[in-house]
């Protein structure tokens, strides 16, 4: 699948990384966003599309021999929006005879409290959880209705440079890097899976290139979990700056949230940081690498990108 054309749908962290590697196996990529603006390599075309219109999804997926999707869309309405996104994609891909990469994210497996594996029943919990469950019901049934070749890489919360609106993001390492106090949610002594950014791009790569993996669903590597407080300590150190860190308690989130609808969307994930989260990626690590990034490399290799002269 490295012979033909790559269309990455989005231009976020995981987009950007994911054209890097693209390019740097030669692989002719063309990057399409909602407004076609982006910060793209040399040789890589841009195009505006709205996904969610079948129409410019076709359009934007033109001469593919495989679509990455690596869209995201901020907390609201995800019930309403997402499924004419998965939709729109579906059909761009399958006019073309693409396969279809999907990343996703962990959020299918609901409120568990034993570690994530592939084959754990989709969640019809809340408005999020169920939503992405919806999507992944919508690409499956599309391949296995032979419409288009399907398959999705799921990743942890991710970090990596670039990356804002995260966990480990503006919130906590940006304000660390501006001796403030990193802001967080939940219980930061709670162990945690993260995905680092490269190694979610090495990913997808490493799926979308094999027969084998289409139409299932495949949990990328991390490197050992670690909790928020020990993942801040590592950032603090290489930051040279003391850590600091400010809960946010449930009770002053639901009182924020009366006022802030991005606070109501969070509480509902809240389960995700007061207890174990963990992502099993054996099923991947059999089938193709299980050398994720270690931290130490990882969070040098960000630090960096928070820091301002």
């Amino acid at each position: 699948m490295s012979d033909g054309r790559a269309v990455v749908l989005g231009a976020g962290p995981v987009g950007r990384a994911l054209v890097d590697r693209l390019v740097a196996e030669g692989i002719e990529t063309r990057v399409v966003t909602r407004s076609g603006q982006a910060s793209v390599p040399p040789g890589v075309e841009l195009e505006a599309a709205d996904i969610s219109d079948s129409g410019q999804a076709i359009k934007a997926c033109a001469d593919a021999s495989i679509v990455y999707s690596c869209v995201g869309l901020s907390y609201q309405g995800w019930p309403e929006r997402w499924p004419p996104m998965m939709a729109g994609m579906l059909d761009g891909a399958a006019a073309a005879g693409a396969r279809f990469v999907f990343m996703d994210n962990c959020y299918m497996y609901g409120p568990v409290t034993v570690p994530m594996t592939e084959d754990l029943p989709l969640s019809d919990y809340g408005n999020k959880p169920a939503a992405r469950s919806e999507i992944t019901r919508m690409w499956q049934q599309a391949h296995e209705a032979g419409r288009v070749e399907a398959v999705s890489v799921r990743a942890s919360d991710f970090y990596g440079p670039g990356v804002s609106n995260a966990a480990l993001g503006d919130l906590s390492v940006g304000r660390l890097a501006k001796g403030k106090s990193a802001q967080v949610v939940g219980d930061p002594d709670q162990p945690h899976s993260f995905a680092y950014v490269p190694d979610i791009a090495r990913a997808l790569v490493s799926v979308g290139e094999a027969d084998d993996a289409m139409g299932q669903a495949w949990n990328v590597p991390n490197a050992p979990d670690q909790t928020v407080r020990q993942v801040l300590e590592l950032f603090a150190d290489a930051l040279d700056q003391p850590l600091k860190i400010q809960a946010m308690p449930k009770l002053v989130m639901s009182a924020l949230g009366l006022f802030n609808a991005d606070l109501r969307e969070l509480k509902e994930m809240l389960y995700q940081w007061e207890r174990p989260f963990h992502v099993d990626a054996s099923k991947f690590a059999t089938r193709f690498w299980a050398d994720a990034t270690p931290w130490e490399q990882a969070v040098a290799e960000t630090a960096p990108s928070y820091q301002t002269d």
